[in-house]
């Protein structure tokens, strides 16, 4: 779950109270870095204020949907007006609460959009490797690999097109989001991180170079 919000109160209170809701979060603090964090398409739902410093929620939300993002966005705002709320829904907004805003409605809110976005998609299986997009796991042979967000998002991307070489253009769009949010170097650093902890598991030829092309999947092992 991805929290933002310039409030440091209120990002603090929701980074709490959704840990004790069983879910994951990351936090930040204005608009740009939302974009960001929120682009890279690994996080189930976004919590988005919409007065935020560097870039308004309307326009993080707009950026996303550009992008072809749809991870599901419920708002956040002072505002109360019905012609705010309409014109969050419109650019494509999941959900619109208004501070101060019930907490329990809040995580009621995004229950409601995360059961109608579904699972993300269904459990990737090649050779030994195993992801499962619903736990955000990785397991090869049975033996769990430890990947974060972003790892994980690389790998996937990958995984379901196995006979493809991927570009780094293409990991960007997938992983990143394009829309120069990251560069092409970023994906080299994040396939040498992937591929020493596929490598830990005993993985380590999975991950393969096609010179001039990209990157694709191998046999591993």
């Amino acid at each position: 779950m991805l929290v933002v919000d310039d409030e440091p109160g209120v990002r603090e209170a929701l980074t709490r109270g959704l840990a004790a809701e069983g879910m994951e979060v990351r936090a930040v603090a204005d608009g740009r870095a939302g974009l960001a964090e929120a682009a890279t398409g690994a996080y189930d739902a976004v919590v988005l204020d919409i007065l935020l410093p560097g870039l308004s929620g309307y326009r993080v939300l707009e950026a996303l949907r550009a992008e072809g993002i749809a991870t599901p966005v419920l708002l956040l705002s002072a505002k109360d007006g019905e012609v705010d709320q309409a014109d969050g829904l419109d650019l494509g907004a999941d959900g619109y609460l208004v501070k101060p805003f019930s907490f329990v409605v809040l995580v009621a809110q995004l229950r409601a959009v995360l059961r109608r976005a579904g699972p993300a998609t269904a459990r990737v299986v090649h050779g030994a490797l195993t992801l499962d997009p619903a736990t955000r796991s990785a397991t090869w042979e049975g033996r769990e690999v430890g990947l974060s967000a972003r790892e994980f998002a690389v790998l996937h991307a990958l995984a379901v097109r196995p006979d493809t070489a991927l570009t780094k253009d293409e990991l960007l769009t997938a992983v990143w989001g394009g829309g120069g949010s990251a560069s092409r170097n970023v994906v080299e650093v994040y396939v040498g991180y992937l591929r020493r902890k596929l490598a830990a598991v005993g993985a380590g030829e999975l991950v393969r170079t096609e010179r001039g092309r990209g990157y694709r999947l191998g046999a591993g092992g």
